[in-house]
C-alpha cells in the first residue's frame, strides 16, 4: 500500500469514526423520545457507547506517522498525538513501568535473530514500537551495522535528543527516546480503536437479543391478558 493510498484510508476511518460517533448519540436521543419501556430503557446505555467512542476518537485522532525515503514503515514524533498521551507518556511512573515492559519482552533484542542480513533489515516493515524504541531516528544519520547494532562513532546529523539518547546495549536501545514514547502512543491508539469496534458489535448483539427477549414477553403479556 503507497504512501497516498495508506493516508487515504486512514482519512476515511477517522472520518467513520466520527460518523459513528455521531450517528449513535442522534440514535440514543431518538430511543428516548418513545415511551416504549424496552428502547426507552436502553437510551443511556446508547448514549454512553456513543460519549465513549466520541472520547476515542479525539484522543486517538491525531498522529498518523511519517514516511522516511528508503524505509517500509513509517518514524512517529511524540508531538503528534494528543495532549492527553503526552501527559500520560512524559509521566515517569508511567513510563518506567512501560519501559520495563519493553526491555523485558526482547523485542529489539529479536530483531537481529529475525534479519539476518543488512538487506533484510532494511526491506523490513518494522511495527511501530520497533521503529521508535529499537532504533535511532533516521535523522540522526548513523550508519546500520546490523539490526540491533548502529555505528554511534559516526556524529550524528540531528541535533535531536533522541541521538544522544540512543545506545546499542540491550537495556538502553532508545527506550528513553520521544520516538519510543510515540511507537507507544502509535500502538494504544491502533488497540484502542479495535476495542471501540468490538465494544460496538457486542452491544449491537446484545441490544438485539434485549429487544427481542423483551418483545416477546410484551406480546406473552398481552397474550395473557387477552385470554
Amino acid at each position: 500500500m503507497g504512501m497516498g493510498t495508506s493516508n487515504f484510508v486512514i482519512r476515511w476511518i477517522n472520518f467513520l469514526t466520527m460518523l459513528l460517533a455521531i450517528a449513535v448519540v442522534i440514535f440514543g436521543v431518538w430511543m428516548s423520545t418513545h415511551h416504549d419501556g424496552c428502547r426507552k430503557s436502553l437510551t443511556l446505555p446508547v448514549l454512553g457507547l456513543g460519549a465513549f467512542i466520541f472520547v476515542m476518537f479525539i484522543i486517538t485522532n491525531n498522529g498518523s506517522g511519517h514516511h522516511v525515503s528508503g524505509l517500509r514503515y513509517k518514524e512517529y514524533q511524540l508531538k503528534d498525538y494528543s495532549s492527553w498521551f503526552l501527559k500520560q507518556l512524559n509521566n515517569t511512573h508511567n513510563w518506567k513501568r512501560l519501559k520495563s515492559c519493553l526491555v523485558k519482552s526482547e523485542g529489539c533484542n529479536n530483531l537481529a535473530k529475525q534479519y539476518k542480513t543488512l538487506k533484510q533489515y532494511k526491506m523490513a516493515k518494522l511495527t511501530p514500537i520497533e521503529a521508535g524504541c529499537c532504533r535511532p531516528p533516521s535523522e540522526c544519520g548513523y550508519p546500520v551495522v546490523n539490526a540491533s547494532y548502529y555505528d554511534l562513532s559516526f556524529h550524528p546529523i540531528s541535533s535531536k535528543n533522541d541521538c544522544k539518547l540512543y545506545k546499542n546495549s540491550r537495556s538502553v536501545k532508545c527506550y528513553n527516546c520521544d520516538s519510543c514514547k510515540a511507537g507507544v502512543a502509535q500502538y494504544m491508539k491502533t488497540e484502542w480503536r479495535v476495542v471501540a469496534i468490538f465494544n460496538l458489535a457486542l452491544f449491537s448483539v446484545l441490544s438485539i437479543i434485549y429487544f427481542v427477549g423483551c418483545c416477546a414477553r410484551r406480546n406473552a403479556a398481552q397474550s395473557q391478558s387477552k385470554a
